[in-house]
């Protein structure tokens, strides 16, 4: 398919930018919502997007579900890291640090991987499942994450 290599190359910057757009709102987001809500809301919208990017019918509407992933991924991670912080100190922050780096390392290979044995729509699925794995890990630890 002629342009598809933009496309998808279009598609990280779109979710890079809503990801930047979000972290640059994260503090009101958590002043509003708190940490449990604002990870379980981004695991949820991170999913939601993702399924919408992995299985649109058109290059604007994946590009629309890279931007709402993008929008729902930027604060689970400072939430996780501040989180560790919280919990272990300085070793619970490299911790959380070296998985969550570790993930954005191994992740797209992972995805590449799956898309070549079944399909690029099936392995960004695994995308969507792993938002909803946050979102989930949000719900569990709610009393934890506010109180």
């Amino acid at each position: 398919m002629p342009g598809f290599h933009a496309a998808f190359s279009l598609g990280g910057m779109v979710g890079a930018l809503a990801m930047t757009a979000g972290r640059l709102s994260g503090t009101a987001l958590l002043g509003r919502l708190g940490r449990a809500r604002t990870l379980i809301a981004g695991g949820s919208v991170a999913g939601v997007g993702m399924l919408l990017g992995s299985l649109a019918p058109s290059v604007w509407v994946a590009l629309a579900g890279f931007a709402v992933t993008g929008l729902g991924l930027a604060n689970i991670f400072p939430v996780a890291i501040e989180r560790a912080g919280a919990l272990a100190g300085a070793s619970g922050v490299a911790i959380a640090s070296t998985l969550g780096y570790g993930g954005m390392l191994l992740g797209p290979p992972m995805i590449g991987f799956m898309a070549d044995w079944f399909s690029l729509p099936t392995g960004l699925t695994g995308v969507a499942a792993l938002a909803a794995v946050a979102a989930l890990i949000g719900v569990g630890t709610r009393r934890g994450l506010d109180g």
